[in-house]
């Protein structure tokens, strides 16, 4: 029985799932500012149409799989947990605490999402992974107790911890769409939330934002949202839901760092809630998952390449890079190091 000697996507799927947490963790404190006085539906269609602005460049024909009509059900529902009520709820939040406290709440995502990847897929979670989850939880309890970390109003604090329950949500049922397109799932999440988000806002008679706010708005969502949920759909085929949040739960820090330098008060037990919070990403982070394993025969479509160990089907000519099509999985068995992707989802 082989033992292949490489790391099935797991490095790439942690530096993937790092530089979205950047791009997230950097924007949530500018968001704050930029849409202080903008209502919050009027935030929300602004920040997901600057994302679907984003996420409309593409990568050449038959490099990803497409979206299919039986995917339409799931992008509704991703669109309006992730793209209407959280960053609705977020925005109006954000306007009642500090950006560095809203920053560090919005950890509580990654344990959320760890509970949902194990309830509805099933996926692996060792001690290991168990233990980074609590402590994350750990951290986001930290900062609920502190008054001093609290910097405004408990209903702003409860509207942030709700948008994290909606991301979480949207992160668990995206992950199928996770081997499709990444520009075009965040292209349709980011047009079908915006138009929710502008027809509530009309509806309501929000404030609306001056042109410059509505320029930098939907900047931060370009690159918080857009960018962002790009590369956290591609390290979530990698790594799987659960350990992706694990992993960007790194973006909240980044955000009170931001937010501290901006101005924004610190509580010495924002930095207890940041080491809890950071000890339980190493551990993810340096997960390693190996052992003798059986794939069962497959057939499907996503992007893969010829050099990874598992598709040894051949082309004439053979593609150099991604590419995507159809293709079939004879069963086998192998050892190798590996995560929660694609054909790695085994109990």
């Amino acid at each position: 029985m082989p033992r292949l000697r490489y790391c099935a996507g797991v490095a790439p799927g942690v530096f993937l799932a790092l530089v979205a947490a950047l791009a997230f963790g950097i924007v949530t404190p500018l968001v704050q500012r930029a849409a202080h006085d903008t209502g919050s539906f009027w935030t929300a269609a602004l920040l997901y149409l600057g994302a679907a602005i984003a996420a409309f460049p593409s990568r050449r024909p038959g490099a990803e799989a497409r979206l299919e009509r039986r995917d339409a059900l799931r992008l509704v529902a991703i669109a309006v947990f992730g793209a209407f009520l959280a960053p609705a709820l977020l925005a109006w939040g954000l306007r009642r605490t500090s950006g560095a406290s809203a920053a560090l709440m919005l950890n509580l995502e990654a344990g959320l999402t760890v509970g949902l990847g194990r309830l509805l897929y099933g996926e692996h979670l060792g001690r290991r992974v168990l233990v980074a989850a609590s402590l994350i939880a750990a951290g986001g309890l930290v900062l609920v107790l502190d008054r001093r970390a609290l910097d405004g109003d408990a209903l702003g604090l409860a509207a942030v911890a709700l948008a994290t329950v909606g991301w979480a949500l949207d992160n668990a049922l995206a992950r199928p769409l996770a081997d499709r397109d990444p520009g075009a799932v965040v292209r349709a999440k980011g047009l079908l939330g915006a138009g929710l988000s502008v027809a509530l806002a009309l509806a309501t008679a929000g404030a609306r934002p001056t042109p410059p706010a509505a320029l930098a708005i939907a900047a931060c969502g370009a690159v918080g949202f857009g960018l962002s949920l790009r590369l956290y759909l591609k390290a979530q085929r990698r790594l799987g839901a659960a350990r992706t949040a694990s992993v960007f739960a790194l973006a909240p820090f980044v955000g009170a760092l931001v937010a501290s330098a901006l101005g924004d008060p610190i509580s010495p037990m924002l930095f207890v809630a940041a080491a809890l919070m950071g000890v339980g990403v190493w551990l993810h982070a340096t997960e390693h998952h190996e052992h003798v394993h059986h794939h069962e025969p497959m057939h499907h479509e996503h992007a893969h390449r010829h050099d990874d160990g598992h598709h040894d089907h051949t082309h004439d000519p053979m593609p150099a890079g991604e590419h995507s099509h159809v293709h079939e999985h004879a069963p086998h068995a192998h050892a190798h190091a590996h995560a929660e992707d694609l054909h790695h989802r085994h109990h």
